[in-house]
């Protein structure tokens, strides 16, 4: 009897500690890039530093999205880099239902994403991160 009841505390200990962990790693991001490709369920992308993830809300900091723009003729598009923050209430984060996130990428440094945010940064004077 006693093996048993010693048998179900480690289990239970085990388990404690598991779940522990995997709560830890949930909320705590742990990117080697400064930047991550967030796509929504919806086709959005947006383009940021991921700051925090809890159960519900992913936080998106220093954020990008791409902008299609169509010549008056509609034969040619652009897209350009957009930082968000440049909006009526100027928002210097997201905070994004996790419920939403189709998936979360690293962006490389040598991506043509990171290179527009690298000259958008620089264009705007802001530090280079």
């Amino acid at each position: 009897m006693r093996r048993i009841t010693m048998l179900f505390l480690v289990i239970y200990v085990a388990g404690v500690i598991c779940a522990a962990a995997f709560y830890f790693c949930r909320s705590k991001p742990n990117f080697k890039t400064p930047y991550q490709a967030v796509l929504l369920n919806n086709g959005f992308a947006y383009f940021g530093a991921v700051e925090d993830m809890n159960k519900d809300f992913l936080i998106l900091t220093d954020v990008f999205y791409i902008q299609t723009q169509t010549s008056p003729d509609g034969k040619q598009t652009t897209s350009i880099l957009v930082k968000r923050g440049k909006e009526w209430h100027g928002p210097d984060k997201m905070f994004i239902n996790r419920n939403s996130v189709f998936m979360i990428e690293p962006v490389s440094p040598d991506s043509k994403v990171a290179q527009l945010i690298k000259e958008e940064k620089a264009k705007s004077g802001e530090a280079k991160k």
